[in-house]
C-alpha cells in the first residue's frame, strides 16, 4: 500500500510540475486584452469588436513563440536592477543610446521590453496606414501581451520567480493564480474611454519603473505571509481540466492580494488602459483611417499557417527558451 501511494504521489507531483510551467498566466492576458476592446472609440470598435474573439486569444502567442524562438524571451522583461539602483539613471532610456553605453548583447540579455513596446507601436502605426487587416490585429494582441508584462513587478526584477530567495512559483502566483481566482469575482474594471499619448516611450517606461519600485514588496509580503501560514494552509489541491494540482490557497492568495493593497487589480487595470490607449495612439498617428471597409476581411490561408505552426511548436512538450519566468 505504502508503494502504491509513493509512485501515485511522485506521478502527481510530475503532473503538477508539468501543469504550473506549461501553462501561468494565459487567463489574465487574454482577459486585459478583451476587455480593453471595450475602451475605444467607435471609429475603432467598429473593427475591433467583431474580432474580439481573435485578440484575447493570440493575446499569449508571444508566450507560445518563447518556445520556438531565442530572440523572443528578452521581449517580455527587463532585469533592470543589474543597471543599478531606482531609478535607474545609469540606463539611457533610448535604444541607441543604451546600446553604445551597455552593447546591444547586454541589453537583450537582460531583457528589452520598455524599446519592443515602442517597436510594436511602430509596427501597429504602420499597419494602420497600410490598412492591412492581418497585421492591424496581429500587432494589437501582441503589443497587448508585452504592455501585460511591463505592468507585472516580477518581469522587472532579476529574481523573477523568487528563485534567489527561495519563493519559486511567486511569478505565476502573482499574474496568474490571483487574477484567475478574484478578477471576476472581485476585482473591478470599469475604466473609461482610451486617451492619445503624446510621449508612449516616457509612458512606458513609467510604467517599467513602478514595476520595480513595486516589485521588493511582492517578495517581501510573500516572505511575511508564509511565516503566517502552515504549509497544509499555504497551499492546496485542486481539479483543473480534470487533472489534480497543486496551488496556492484560496485563503492564502486572498491575505496576499489584501496584503498589496489591491496592486494586482491596479496594475491590471493599468494594463487595459494602457492597450487601449497605445492602439488609439497608433490609429492616430496613422491618420485615424477609416476601419469599416476591413470588417469583412478574414486571415490568409498563410495566417493559419503561420497560426497552426506557432502551436504546434508550443503543443509538441518542448522547454521554453530562455529565461523561465514560472
Amino acid at each position: 500500500m505504502k508503494r502504491v501511494f509513493t509512485s501515485s504521489f511522485f506521478i502527481l507531483l510530475f503532473v503538477v510540475s508539468y501543469f504550473n510551467s506549461y501553462c501561468w498566466g494565459f487567463f489574465a492576458h487574454k482577459k486585459i486584452n478583451e476587455l480593453s476592446v471595450y475602451m475605444l472609440p467607435p471609429q475603432m470598435m467598429v473593427l475591433y469588436k467583431p474580432n474580439i474573439a481573435f485578440l484575447s486569444e493570440h493575446a499569449v502567442d508571444p508566450d507560445k513563440r518563447r518556445y520556438a524562438i531565442k530572440e523572443e524571451g528578452p521581449r517580455h522583461y527587463i532585469d533592470i536592477d543589474h543597471y543599478g539602483e531606482y531609478p535607474y539613471n545609469n540606463l539611457p532610456r533610448k535604444w541607441d543610446d543604451a546600446a553604445a553605453r551597455f552593447s546591444a548583447d547586454t541589453l537583450m540579455q537582460y531583457g528589452i521590453v520598455p524599446w519592443h513596446v515602442q517597436v510594436m507601436l511602430g509596427r501597429l502605426t504602420a499597419a494602420f496606414k497600410e490598412k492591412n487587416f492581418s497585421k492591424i490585429m496581429k500587432n494589437s494582441a501582441e503589443i497587448g501581451h508585452y504592455i501585460s508584462d511591463a505592468h507585472v513587478p516580477l518581469h522587472a526584477n532579476s529574481n523573477h520567480n523568487g528563485q534567489f530567495t527561495n519563493q519559486k512559483g511567486i511569478h505565476g502566483f502573482w499574474e496568474s493564480r490571483a487574477p484567475e481566482l478574484l478578477a471576476e469575482k472581485e476585482w473591478d474594471f470599469f475604466i473609461g474611454k482610451a486617451q492619445y499619448i503624446k510621449n508612449p516611450g516616457d509612458f512606458i517606461w513609467a510604467r517599467v519603473l513602478e514595476s520595480a519600485k513595486a516589485s521588493d514588496s511582492v517578495l517581501l509580503f510573500e516572505r511575511q505571509l508564509t511565516q503566517l501560514f502552515a504549509a497544509d494552509k499555504k497551499y492546496s489541491f485542486e481539479e483543473r481540466n480534470g487533472v489534480i494540482i497543486k496551488q496556492y490557497s484560496t485563503a492564502f492568495t486572498k491575505a496576499f492580494n489584501a496584503k498589496l493593497d489591491g496592486m494586482i487589480e491596479r496594475r491590471m487595470r493599468q494594463s487595459i488602459e494602457c492597450i487601449a490607449n497605445f492602439w488609439y495612439t497608433a490609429w492616430v498617428n496613422a491618420g485615424q483611417p477609416d476601419l469599416k471597409g476591413l470588417t469583412k476581411q478574414k486571415f490568409t490561408d498563410a495566417d493559419a499557417k503561420e497560426f497552426e505552426e506557432l502551436n504546434s511548436k508550443w503543443n509538441s512538450g518542448g522547454k521554453m527558451i530562455g529565461k523561465e519566468e514560472e
